[in-house]
């Protein structure tokens, strides 16, 4: 019997895809959950720090001390949530989660001026039909630049990527660019990527040749998804990533079983 297809395509799916299908499977296919992390945890608190600066303050009042103020706020908001649970800290664990945390958003304002940036909205959700695709993606940051055009900005909190691998990265804003394009029917001037942890910046400009590429990406990783629910076919690709994938005991490839998993619901 077939697998139920997903209903969407994101920049972290098709990554996913391209990496491990059956980790693909798992994820958005057979839902089963993954294990919070302390990393991903923290970037969490740091987006939703920032996303409070600059949804909830005026321009001239977003200094250092709103940041750290919306850090503050955002710390048990974020550690409270249900799917955070599992999470242990310590007071010593604490205090160095939300110590990293505030280096972050202090960084954040290293590479940019608050005051100067002019937002049109944080943690927007996009989602437009091409064929008989959806794709779907939630851009950090729209802004405008001094000459009114679009930019889409987005946070990370992990190590910037080696230059050689700076396009790869880049790869998840030109798919937001593409949404704009396709919704707004404007494309951004410029994508940016602001790696927090360095800090530094890197940014490209869209193209019609970087956009029709993540249109014919998304077209191919779709028609390869379609193709494996179908045949019930998603292959491991044993790698690097094994070692802190949460499906381990799903995975025939490092020794698991895939009778395992609980029976998939069919819509009706």
């Amino acid at each position: 019997m077939a697998l139920p297809r997903p209903t969407s395509l994101s920049p972290t799916k098709v990554t996913s895809f391209k990496d491990c299908a059956l980790a693909f499977r798992l994820s958005n296919i057979d839902r089963i959950p993954e294990p919070s992390s302390i990393p991903a945890v923290k970037g969490t608190v740091v987006h939703r720090a920032l996303q409070l600066l600059f949804a909830e303050e005026e321009p001239e009042r977003r200094t250092l001390d709103a940041a750290l103020a919306r850090l503050e706020r955002a710390v048990p908001e974020v550690l409270s949530a249900a799917e955070n649970a599992d999470l242990a800290f310590d007071d010593e664990t604490l205090a160095a989660f939300v110590a990293d945390a505030e280096t972050l958003v202090r960084n954040e304002l290293e590479l940019e001026d608050p005051r100067q940036v002019r937002v049109i909205g944080t943690e927007l959700r996009l989602s437009v039909e091409l064929g008989n695709l959806r794709l779907t993606g939630i851009i950090d940051r729209l802004d405008l630049d001094d000459d009114g055009r679009l930019v889409v900005t987005d946070y990370k909190t992990g190590r910037a990527p080696s230059r050689g691998y700076e396009q790869t990265r880049l790869a998840g804003v030109h798919f937001y660019a593409l949404l704009c394009e396709e919704l707004l029917g404007v494309r951004p001037a410029r994508v940016q990527l602001l790696h927090l942890r360095e800090p530094v910046v890197i940014s490209t400009v869209p193209t019609d040749q970087s956009l029709e590429a993540w249109r014919r990406q998304t077209a191919a990783v779709w028609s390869a998804v379609e193709r494996a629910c179908d045949e019930e076919d998603f292959r491991p690709r044993p790698g690097p990533a094994c070692s802190w994938c949460p499906y381990h005991i799903y995975c025939p490839a490092v020794g698991g079983d895939l009778n395992r998993l609980p029976p998939v619901a069919v819509p009706a």
